[in-house]
């Protein structure tokens, strides 16, 4: 398998959760703005769509946006618990989760980042965020991963979201089950792995 990747983005959220799966895989950069891959080629040709993350199976098959991919992987380390078996209640609350973070937490960071959105909207996006937060951190509450004891894919994808506060200057000091949870996240060896290949952080 190959990810199609770039340096921060939502595509880290696969990619640490191919790390916890144990399952071999090849990672691939994406220059998002030129839309190549570190290799010269033109990334349309992988993913139509012009935007990580891809993950490109075996057999020549594409798979795309995040949410997928990863129940994808969790499905094929079937010896993890990065998901619940499909058709139980406990896959319906990841997927749940997932698209929560897809559309209440990983969109409402979309405007901070394009660079044509409005100044006087950028504070109303924000407090979007922060409500989010805040109903966040009072679902962690006496749980140390979002479905419990297990870390699971929805985990991955709300750690990366979660990370691109300190580009926007988002406190979430005053929401302690959630700082604690993003630092718990963050100290996982594999999470740790994801980071360092995409020199987000040095190796220890």
């Amino acid at each position: 398998m190959k990810l199609y990747y770039s340096p921060g983005a939502c595509s880290l959220s696969p990619h640490i959760v191919l790390r916890e799966s144990g399952l071999p895989f090849e990672l691939v950069k994406v220059d998002n703005k030129a839309k190549k891959t570190e290799h010269g080629d033109d990334f349309y040709t992988v993913n139509p769509k012009g935007v990580v993350p891809a993950l490109k199976l075996d057999n020549g098959e594409v798979l795309t946006e995040g949410p997928a991919i990863v129940q994808y992987v969790a499905d094929k380390a079937s010896n993890s618990s990065l998901a619940p078996i499909p058709g139980s209640f406990e896959r319906s609350r990841l997927q749940e989760w997932l698209n929560f973070i897809t559309s209440e937490v990983h969109k409402q960071f979309s405007p901070l980042f394009k660079p044509n959105t409005p100044d006087a909207y950028k504070p109303i996006a924000k407090e979007n965020l922060m409500r989010q937060f805040g109903y966040l951190d009072k679902q962690l509450a006496g749980k140390d991963y979002l479905l419990g004891k297990n870390f699971s894919a929805a985990d991955a994808y709300l750690f990366v979201v979660m990370n691109w506060r300190k580009f926007h200057n988002l406190d979430i000091s005053q929401f302690p089950n959630l700082s604690a949870y993003v630092e718990r996240v963050a100290a996982r060896p594999k999470v740790k792995e994801a980071m360092v290949a995409e020199g987000l952080i040095k190796a220890a």
